[in-house]
């Protein structure tokens, strides 16, 4: 599990060290991009089977996130993150057309790589992530905007890590005591079916965020989101995204609105889905990894038989 019979790749990419997993070169290119409290290594069961499926599997460690190094910039926002996968996979590795797949982060980022650089993305996949800021549209369809109280009270890390940020990296002050936190995320809050992370895959993602910068770039992401902190550029995050996508959804997730299956159909109107996936929570790439593999070559057979 600790990813030892991986290569690990380092470009530096708009001024950043950035790590990351590339296997099955030559196969039709799929970006899988984390999200929080995640690194590439929330990938690990979808990397080589994906890639065997004839895929070149591209999986980064974002700015600040894992093996990646930090950003001279100050910038942990989703606008800087997206250029960041457009050079790497453009600028660095040459290609011109990908797929995408994410959720949480990962997800938002993606939804903006599409929409700011035309023509790359040709089908994107989604799961519990944020959708789209689209008020009136929701409205419109009956989609209720008002957060429920579940996900209110689970989301109280989000207000921590948006408005209080500095204060919570403080209290952490050890590497124990921060990658404990991360820990909650696999376990206790529930964001996973219950039982989806054994002690040993918990120790194993929470790892990379002992290290007292990692853990606090990775929060600042929270911080640009609510605009606590200045932001490189708007994200395009206002805007229904048009790129043929698959939306999956995993139910035992506390933390991502009921709502988002139905948001999801609004936000994406030329999408297949949205699809529920019993057993599967926030991670649904680990949770349910069999299933988003068979996903992934199913939503792309097409592009295979070129690649």
């Amino acid at each position: 599990m600790n990813g030892a019979d991986f290569t690990l790749h380092r470009a530096t990419i708009r001024g950043v060290d950035i790590a990351y997993l590339r296997e099955g070169a030559g196969g039709f290119p799929l970006v899988l991009l984390h999200g929080w409290p995640e690194t590439k290594r929330i990938w690990w069961r979808n990397v080589r089977p994906l890639a065997e499926a004839g895929f070149e599997v591209i999986v980064p460690d974002m700015r600040g996130f894992g093996d990646s190094g930090l950003a001279e910039d100050g910038f942990y926002d989703v606008a800087a993150e997206s250029r960041d996968v457009e050079a790497l996979v453009r600028g660095e590795l040459g290609h011109e057309r990908i797929v995408t797949c994410g959720g949480d982060l990962g997800g938002v980022v993606l939804q903006d790589l599409a929409l700011r650089f035309p023509g790359l993305v040709v089908r994107q996949v989604m799961f519990n992530t944020v959708l789209p800021l689209l008020g009136d549209a929701y409205a419109e369809a009956g989609v209720e905007v008002e957060l429920s109280p579940v996900t209110l009270m689970a989301a109280d890390y989000f207000q921590r890590q948006a408005n209080d940020a500095d204060a919570l990296a403080a209290e952490l002050t050890t590497p124990e005591m921060r990658r404990r936190y991360v820990a909650q995320m696999y376990g206790p809050r529930f964001w996973a079916a219950p039982g989806a992370f054994t002690p040993e895959e918990i120790e194993f993602h929470a790892e990379p965020f002992g290290d007292a910068d990692r853990f606090r770039a990775s929060i600042a992401n929270y911080e640009a989101a609510a605009v606590k902190r200045e932001l490189s550029e708007l994200p395009r995050f206002m805007e229904p995204n048009p790129t043929p996508t698959l939306v999956l959804y995993g139910p035992e997730d506390h933390v991502i609105p009921r709502t988002f299956p139905r948001a999801a159909e609004v936000a994406f109107p030329n999408r297949m889905g949205p699809f529920v996936v019993p057993g599967a929570g926030h991670f649904l790439q680990w949770e349910r990894a069999e299933l988003l593999n068979d996903a992934l070559r199913h939503f792309c057979p097409d592009l295979l038989a070129r690649a």
